[in-house]
């Protein structure tokens, strides 16, 4: 369930012309991510070096090893960065990462079993939970707010919801 590493940030394309990477960072302190190094991709391309630039909308421009072209930069557009969870802030018991919640089992408050979290997306309008239902076909998304997700305990592997009346349903219409 615990991965080693966390997705703490990715790359948006070229900052200019002279190698300058767009860099989008997902950590609480945005800044941070350029003290977590190494930094690694998903094809475990290493980044040793981050210096952040300036500030940028969306993230910072950066210069990292290996990249000195636009090309260089440009080829990495849309590539999500990885850092080891051993470098990472420890955090408080009611706290987590989201890579944690992946493979949880869902439960409703009346204890109906759910599914499985598939995934934790945010797509600007805030964090949703990609869940696998039990014998439905397609996911379920669930707005992971404390309404509609009032409790996640890791210890036990699992995470209780108060879904919307219906969202679990197959459309009868």
């Amino acid at each position: 369930m615990a991965s080693d590493r966390i997705c703490v940030g990715a790359f948006n394309g070229a900052f200019g012309v002279h190698g300058e990477v767009r860099l989008k960072s997902f950590c609480a302190d945005p800044a941070a991510i350029a003290d977590y190094t190494p930094l690694y991709t998903e094809a475990d391309r290493c980044f040793t070096q981050i210096v952040l630039t300036g500030q940028i909308t969306n993230g910072f421009s950066a210069r990292i090893d290996g990249v000195i072209t636009k090309e260089d930069a440009d080829q990495l557009k849309g590539i999500s960065l990885y850092a080891e969870r051993a470098v990472l802030p420890h955090l408080p018991d009611d706290e987590y990462y989201y890579t944690d919640l992946i493979g949880l089992s869902v439960f409703d408050s009346g204890g109906a079993d759910r599914g499985v979290v598939k995934s934790v997306a945010n797509h600007g309008a805030g964090d949703l939970l990609e869940i696998t239902p039990r014998g439905l076909i397609e996911t379920v998304l669930l707005p992971f707010t404390q309404a509609a997700v009032p409790t996640v305990d890791l210890a036990q592997g699992r995470i209780i919801i108060d879904p919307p009346l219906g969202l679990f349903e197959k459309d009868v219409s």
